[in-house]
């Protein structure tokens, strides 16, 4: 098997809002290998791709400490508005529980 999914390392891979205006993803992890593995590919780049935002206003925070990446954005329509199609953003984690993690990587 070449690859795997971030959502099938991780134990949780999480989403919620953090106010009207920004979104919040959280991704937990049970071994230093994972989160070593998910912390080389989950960058702001990778966040800016999944969910079409500049990833110069992605904030990226790594938490080896207690195996946790957590990433905020800029919602892209204010919570709540009319055109607001996830008003609490508990299914905005999906695009990167499915970000591919490579196998052969070397940690």
């Amino acid at each position: 098997m070449a690859e795997t999914t971030l959502g099938e390392l991780a134990t949780l891979v999480r989403s919620k809002n953090a106010g009207p205006f920004w979104l919040t993803l959280d991704v937990f992890f049970a071994t230093d290998a994972d989160y070593a593995r998910a912390a080389s590919v989950v960058t702001e780049d990778a966040i800016g791709r999944l969910y079409r935002t500049d990833p110069a206003v992605v904030r990226l925070y790594l938490l080896p400490d207690i195996r946790v990446l957590k990433a905020s954005f800029p919602r892209p329509v204010v919570q709540g508005s009319f055109a607001d199609r996830d008003m609490h953003s508990g299914q905005q984690h999906i695009p990167l529980a499915d970000l591919p993690i490579s196998n052969t990587q070397e940690f």
